[in-house]
Formats: structure tokens, sequence, C-alpha cells
């Protein structure tokens, strides 16, 4: 393989996106961008955030995973199944009712000006960063390997990145990046799906012995009955059902392409169906993940210091060049899906919740779609930003950094809702920012000291103390 040809197979790629674009974005509007005009088919939206909720997170540090903690993430994944029941039954319905463009409006009516702002605050912050972390992961894959043959720069790289999303959804928006996540989805699971065959057929297996030396293996443990250790299956299976709820059902993002389907009934058979697609596509990356540890160790592969690199080091350089042409393709569709519907609900919550485009009436259309034009580039901007200060600091594999983060961000917001949702009290506005800013920074000092005081190490279940502190704090500033 050289970097001419990964390089002509990112722009025909990026070719189809633009094709996409130019049909779906016909006399689109603000409604369009925001939600579609509330025109997807329900079966392609599911099908589309497959890709999206995997991303290149999923694509690279799973597999990578499974050489430390085994088949047990399986166990947050199945957690997925009630939190996502929980979305649908709970969640879309008052969405539906309110008929939201952005989610966290309903923070307005529910407490009040602050608590609406911070709720707001708190997606732009958590999503600004997991989408930098996100599309860090890949892009950084695709410069060691492509780029840096032409001595380009990593900022220039991820420029590019950045420049090629916007143009294809500065227009179409929503509507457009329904229909491009179902290519992003076939090709992340084609590579998948080809590399374990390619694994396979190097080690002189069938596909039935592949999964009779999975089985085999260490690596493919799903329960973990030490109640000491962070993978514990229940609270690997409770951390699940709160994270699908707070990183889908509180996230615009997620919410945004739900929000696009023609009603109520198909939002709702779109996120049941995608919970339980979700079950037999994570099982398929702890299975490429397995399979490729023990790729490894009979072909005396060194493992590398970061796991991550595990997938890309064996896809490019001991598989052949057909390997690495279908692992980069699934890498491009990483790095777009991981960008491309942040980049949209991040101006879509910037547009409507702090600068209150859709309440304006003295505005023209035309100036709506030149406002949420110069957000839309703003916040690429900061995107770009935020995953260069990343790649100066990253010392840990990115899966668990960006769920650390998503613990102490959307746990605000998870807390919020359920104070809003299972409570009638009102409370004393003006103060929730300061509950939301509290709750994180004693969640963090729990955490780093978790084993000194309770002999107990914290995991992904930190997203449930730290929503279940804001609960509390809202309950101290309620009124009647």
């Amino acid at each position: 393989m050289t970097p001419q040809l990964i390089l002509i197979l990112f722009f025909v790629y990026t070719l189809s996106l633009f094709v996409v674009s130019r049909i779906t974005s016909r006399s689109a509007n603000n409604q369009t961008f925001f939600v579609g005009n509330k025109q997807s088919p329900w079966y392609v939206v599911a099908y589309g955030m497959i890709g999206a909720s995997l991303s290149g997170v999923t694509f690279i540090s799973v597999p990578g995973w499974v050489g430390d903690t085994g088949f047990s993430y399986l166990m947050v994944v199945i957690g997925y199944l009630l939190g996502y029941f929980a979305i649908a039954k709970i969640l879309l319905p008052l969405y539906y009712k309110m008929n939201l463009t952005s989610i966290y409006a309903y923070l307005e009516g529910r407490f009040g000006f602050w608590s609406y702002k911070t709720g707001a605050f708190y997606f732009l912050l958590s999503r600004i960063i997991g989408a930098s972390f996100r599309m860090f992961l890949v892009v950084n894959v695709l410069q060691i390997f492509v780029f840096d043959a032409w001595n380009i720069p990593f900022g220039v790289t991820v420029a590019l990145f950045i420049i090629l999303i916007w143009l294809y959804t500065y227009k179409g928006g929503i509507k457009t990046i329904v229909w491009t996540d179902t290519l992003q989805t076939t090709f992340m699971l084609l590579a998948v799906g080809i590399s374990v065959y390619l694994i396979s057929s190097e080690l002189n297996l069938s596909l039935g012995g592949l999964i009779t030396a999975v089985e085999e293996s260490k690596f493919s443990q799903i329960i973990i009955t030490d109640i000491s250790s962070r993978h514990h299956w229940f609270k690997q299976f409770i951390s699940g059902a709160f994270i699908a709820i707070v990183m889908t059902g509180l996230d615009q993002d997620m919410m945004q392409k739900n929000l696009s389907c023609r009603n109520l009934k198909d939002a709702q058979k779109n996120v049941i169906t995608l919970s339980w697609i979700l079950v037999p596509v994570n099982f398929l990356f702890l299975f490429l993940g397995a399979a490729l540890f023990i790729y490894a160790n009979q072909m005396g592969i060194t493992i590398p210091d970061l796991t991550d690199d595990l997938f890309p080091t064996i896809a490019i350089n001991h598989l052949g060049i057909f390997s690495g042409l279908t692992f980069f393709i699934g890498l491009i569709a990483a790095a777009y899906s991981s960008a491309d519907s942040a980049l949209t609900a991040l101006t879509t919550s910037f547009s409507v919740d702090f600068l209150g485009i859709e309440r304006k009436e003295n505005l023209t259309e035309k100036q709506r779609i030149k406002t949420r034009t110069w957000v839309h580039l703003g916040i690429s901007t900061t995107v770009l930003i935020v995953i260069l200060i990343f790649r100066a600091i990253n010392d840990q594999a990115v899966i668990q950094k960006l769920f650390t983060i998503a613990g102490y961000t959307y746990g605000p917001l998870l807390g919020m809702y359920a104070f809003g949702l299972f409570s009638k009290l009102k409370v004393k506005d003006r103060y929730v920012p300061f509950v939301a800013i509290l709750s994180p920074v004693i969640c963090y000092f729990i955490s780093q000291n978790s084993e000194v005081w309770f002999n107990y190490k914290f995991g992904f279940e930190l997203l449930i103390v730290n929503g279940g502190l804001v609960f509390l704090g809202l309950f101290g500033i309620s009124k009647k």
C-alpha cells in the first residue's frame, strides 16, 4: 500500500458523500438543517445511528480493550437495552409532545432560564470534547500512515477533514447526515467483517474454528464477578443503561436524528430497533479484538503499548493490501461519522439555545440561515482547536478517557432531567448552575480518593453518582 493509493481512496469516498449531500440539500432551509423537515424514514435513521453510536472509539479502541478486560464491555451494551427502552417510553414522548428542536428547551419550561442555559452548556462542553476525542483517534492513524509521507502537519490534516465535513453538511444538515450515516455504518461493518475473515484465513481456520479459538481463549470472559473490579458485571450493566440514557436520550446529537422522524411512533421504533442491533454489532467488534490478540500471539507480533494501535498495526502491516484498503475505508467512515452529526448538533444547540434564532420573529429566513452558517463555522473551528490540544496531552486509551469525561459532563444533565421528570418540585433557578458545577467537582474528589476512603474503585457508575448528587442538590434548592 502507498500513501497515494490511500489518498485516492479517501477522495473517492468523500466524493460519494458530496453526491448524497447534493441530493438531500435541495431547497434546504433551517428546518431541513435542524430536523430534516421531520421526513426521515425511521429504518434509515436506525441503520445510520449504528455508525454514529460506534464511531472511531468502537472501531479502534474496543478491539484493543479486549486484551485487558475480555468481553466484559458486552455487559455495558446489554445495559443499553434498558436505557434505550427508557428513552423510547419516557423521553421521546416528552420531546414530541413539546415539539422541540433543541431538547434542552424542556429545562426552561420546567425550571427556568438558568437551568435551560446550564443544560445546553453542558451538552456543548460534552459533545465538543467527545467529538474531538473520537475524531482525533481516527485522524491520527491516517496522519501516521498517509499524510506524514508528505510531511503535512497534523493540524492541516484535521483542518482538511473539518472543512470537507462543513462543506457537505452546511446546507442540508441533519437531513444529509441521516443518509450519509448509512454509508458510514456500511463501510465500518464491512471493514470489521472482512478483517475477521482475513484473520481466520491467515490462521488456516474456518470461521467456526476461529469462534472456537476465541471461546477457549482467556479473552472471551463476559461475566466478571469480582465486586471490587470496576468491570463487575452488574456495575457494567447498570452503567450501560445510564450511559445510553445520557449519551443518547439527553444528547442533542443523537436525539436530533430521532426528532427528524415523521412521528413519535416511528422514532420509538427507531430507538428500540437500534438498541437490539447494537448488541450483536458490538459483539462483532469484541470478537475481532480477541481474534487480533490470538493472531498477534501466534505470529509473534508485539502488542503495542497503546492497544488502540493493535487493529491498525495488524490490518495494515500483516494482512495484505486488501486488508489495509478495507481498514482505511472503515477508518475514513469512522472519521466522518465522528464529527459530521456532532458539528450539526452543536450548531443547532448554540443557534437555538443561546442565540434564539427560532424565537426572533424579526429575522428573515435568509438572516437565520446566515447566522446558522456562521455558527457552524465557529463550532468547526472550536473542534479543530480542541483536537490539537488533545493530541498534545493524550496519555491513555481514548475510550476510557471519553467515558471518564462523560461521567463528569453528562451527570448534571442526568440529575436535572431526573428531577424534572420524577418530582413536581420547583427550584430556585438562579442557583442551578452552582449545583451543576459543584457536583462534578465533588465527583472528581470522590473518584480520586475512593480507594482510600471506601476501598472501592469507581468505573462508569461514576455517572450515576454525579447525577444523584445533582438530584440532591436540586432538592436542596427546591421551593413550594
